[in-house]
């Protein structure tokens, strides 16, 4: 088996791992297929856009549950925005713990709302190094001159 096969194969079981683990869902696949010659690097950039846009995200939940009078309604909001970005690339796991955010917010439960936003950045650090190894990947394979296997 040469460097490619196996980088390739490498791949397909890394990518079968985050769909099995559920950090992926289907949309993540309906993503990838929006990727095309005249612009290969579609995914990465939308992901990292994603990262991009999480950051803040998680900032301003941070801020707003640290405030002496909370309105959980915006930190709701927040949250459903977080929750709708996570389901545009597929992240599954971490748009699950936005769910979970957004019941506390209604419940008005700040400690709910403290547990879960550390659940939420773990899983969005966890998420985001598993992209950042599937993204050295498909340069490797690229590098070497291979193509990324799809995933059907």
């Amino acid at each position: 088996m040469d460097v490619v096969q196996l980088l390739e194969r490498q791949f397909i079981d890394y990518m079968k791992s985050l769909y099995m683990e559920h950090y992926l869902d289907d949309q993540f696949t309906q993503l990838q297929k929006l990727a095309d010659e005249s612009n290969p690097d579609f995914v990465y950039e939308v992901v990292t856009l994603f990262f991009q846009d999480s950051e803040k995200l998680i900032d301003n939940l941070t801020k707003a549950l640290n405030l002496q009078v909370i309105d959980f309604n915006q930190v709701a909001n927040h949250a459903h925005q977080f929750k709708g970005s996570s389901s545009s690339i597929g992240a599954h796991r971490v748009k699950n713990q936005c769910v979970k955010f957004r019941a506390y917010c209604e419940e008005r439960n700040h400690d709910g709302c403290l547990t879960v936003l550390q659940d939420l950045q773990q899983e969005y650090i966890v998420l985001k190094k598993k992209f950042e190894i599937l993204f050295q990947l498909e340069q490797d394979i690229v590098k070497n001159g291979g193509t990324i296997p799809t995933m059907d």
